[in-house]
């Protein structure tokens, strides 16, 4: 119970200190989703991490929801080798086996939408990504400013806590909410 109440506490975290993220904290989160499982194996991705605060700022405007990224540490670029649907989930497996590794060291991720095609175009420039690639998500990284980061502002427009469980789980059939 103990790691299962660990994972539920990861939270996104859009205000970030000035503390630098040590290299071996930053090599651990890597490492860690290099291992993520992913589709026959295929390990469809590369990495780009951003530490220049100009390209984080120039990121950070390339989609509606990214301007966190401008104030992060530094952003992981997740470089998908494709667009189907096998790379799209492996994308996803990705980026929660990054954002639990760094959650693990403390350190605060939120996912930055790149969209829509012309902001994808001018991220893939920024980071010198090629045509045969994609990019759809860079990931903010950084040690939360304190407590309040890790909480919803009173006004946030969006609902707080999660569905309970028996609204969510159906058994065998949607729908059928008794086991």
């Amino acid at each position: 119970m103990q790691q299962t109440e660990w994972i539920r506490s990861l939270r996104a975290v859009r205000q970030f200190s000035d503390r630098e993220i040590p290299s071996e904290v930053l090599r651990d989160i890597l490492d860690t989703g290099r291992w993520t499982g992913s589709s026959k194996n295929t390990q469809p991705w590369d990495l780009v991490v951003v530490r220049n605060r100009d390209t984080l700022r120039a990121l950070s405007k390339c989609g509606a929801f990214a301007g966190h990224i401008a104030g992060a540490a530094l952003g992981i670029a997740l470089v998908m080798h494709g667009d189907d649907a096998w790379t799209c989930m492996d994308e996803g497996r990705l980026m929660q086996n990054l954002m639990l590794a760094a959650w693990a060291h403390g350190v605060g991720t939120c996912i930055g939408s790149i969209y829509p095609a012309d902001n994808e175009q001018r991220a893939r420039d920024l980071l010198g990504i090629p045509k045969n690639r994609y990019l759809r998500t860079v990931l903010s990284v950084g040690y939360p400013t304190g407590p309040e980061a890790l909480r919803l502002p009173p006004n946030a427009p969006v609902p707080r806590g999660r569905r309970p469980l028996e609204d969510v789980v159906n058994w065998d059939r949607l729908g059928n909410r008794n086991p």
